[in-house]
């Protein structure tokens, strides 16, 4: 596998760590808050409990884990291509192994998860009545 010297890879390779410095403290605060019973507003069980009981929240969490699922399992099959192509499986890093179209369909499924996402923090306070 060669190194690429292109500045998109590497920019978005950046964006990626960069976002992991971020979001990983944020995710052990908030996982620290919530273990001392301090836990936001927007995370708090009756806000979620009402949100997951409208048709819209069942919609969303479902949209939130099938659009998750294709990348990751693209990503997963990326890396084990060539298990899978001794196995014979023919997946579509397999069938394709230049990885257009694995990067084509990971980033349309992630960028659909973005909004999709977005909507349990614009619906939830809707949906406790606040």
């Amino acid at each position: 596998m060669s190194k690429s010297n292109k500045p998109v890879v590497w920019g978005l390779f950046a964006a990626g760590g960069t976002l992991t410095a971020f979001v990983t403290p944020v995710l052990v605060v908030l996982t620290l808050l919530a273990a001392t019973g301090h836990v936001p507003a927007l995370l708090a069980y009756d806000r979620m409990h009402a949100f997951a009981a409208q048709w819209i929240g069942k919609a969303a969490l479902f949209g939130i884990v099938f659009l998750w699922q294709i990348p990751h399992f693209l990503a997963i099959a990326w890396l084990y291509r060539e298990d899978y192509a001794r196995a014979g499986l023919p997946l579509l890093p397999v069938v394709e192994p230049d990885g257009r179209s694995t990067g084509r369909q990971s980033v349309a499924f992630a960028a659909a998860l973005l909004p999709m996402s977005l909507t349990p923090a614009r619906s939830a306070p809707a949906a406790a009545g606040r």
